[in-house]
């Protein structure tokens, strides 16, 4: 991989992130059609992600940090003494604090226990593909139905566990983490943009987490021979840093105007897009 490589993978990385559609697939797919060809790999994916959370913690670092601020408040008994005050009973910033913490337990679990599933053969093409199709009509379907009457300061425990594990299955490339989220957010009534709030809120510690955890655990694979390498997976963090930042001003903008469904026919068609390229050979389905 060379440095514009890496610039292409970012802003791949950058455009699809928050977008119900699946980062994960595209960096899959668009990496073999690069001259380099071949998976860039699940750490260099993991690692370029922290470039587009830093895009999130910048544009919702007034709300993180009043979380933050009211979630060690209620901790430490500034809203009563009792165990239902500290758990946010008075104050919907400090609920939502621990909602992020609750919904980020299912994909701790479920990615130390399959990771080497999620590293193999969960990356496989043809995987992906269905994927991309099935959960498409699984977005289409919530966005049809959905009541969307409800805010964010009426999420429950239970809304946090089920979010939560929306969000572990897009450790299957295809599904996305945003679009899984936004689904399930949606058939509880969520509004659309409290769903796309709350999905941005919930990646921050899974992806950074998974971000470290790769840089600490499979830095040889990055700097392997055929790897991307380190210089080249910073350039793509940043590159996906900035395109990410524009993408999550435009499309919170964008759906509290128009619905969901450009992007399930998106999904459908890039679905069929992949199973033609692996038909054609122009890309293997494992690299």
């Amino acid at each position: 991989m060379n440095w514009w490589e890496a610039v292409v993978l970012g802003v791949v990385q950058g455009l699809t992130e928050f977008l119900p559609i699946s980062s994960s697939a595209h960096v899959r797919v668009v990496g073999p059609l690069l001259p380099s060809g071949g998976d860039p790999g699940a750490a260099f994916t993991a690692i370029i992600q922290i470039g587009t959370e830093a895009a999130v913690l910048l544009y919702f670092w007034k709300d993180i940090v009043r979380i933050v601020t009211s979630w060690v408040s209620a901790l430490a008994g500034k809203d009563g003494r009792d165990r239902a005050a500290r758990l946010g009973a008075h104050n919907a910033d400090a609920r939502m604090g621990w909602w992020v913490i609750l919904g980020t337990i299912p994909i701790v679990v479920l990615g130390v226990l399959f990771q080497d599933a999620i590293e193999g053969h969960l990356r496989n093409l043809y995987l992906t593909a269905v994927v991309l199709a099935v959960f498409a009509l699984v977005l289409g379907f919530a966005d049809r139905v959905g009541a969307k009457n409800r805010e964010l300061s009426e999420l429950r425990g239970k809304d946090a566990i089920l979010l939560g594990l929306a969000q572990a299955m897009a450790l299957i490339p295809g599904v996305s983490r945003s679009g899984g989220t936004i689904s399930i957010g949606l058939f509880l009534g969520l509004t659309r943009e409290a769903a796309a709030r709350y999905s941005f809120l919930l990646a921050i510690p899974a992806v950074l987490g998974s971000g470290l955890f790769q840089a600490l655990t499979n830095l040889d694979e990055i700097t392997s021979a055929g790897g991307p390498g380190i210089a080249n997976t910073v350039i793509a963090a940043v590159a996906a840093f900035a395109v990410g930042y524009v993408v999550i001003v435009w499309f919170l903008k964008l759906i509290t105007r128009h619905t969901f469904w450009p992007f399930v026919w998106y999904r459908i068609a890039l679905a069929i897009a992949i199973v033609v390229l692996l038909v054609a050979g122009v890309i293997p389905a494992m690299s």
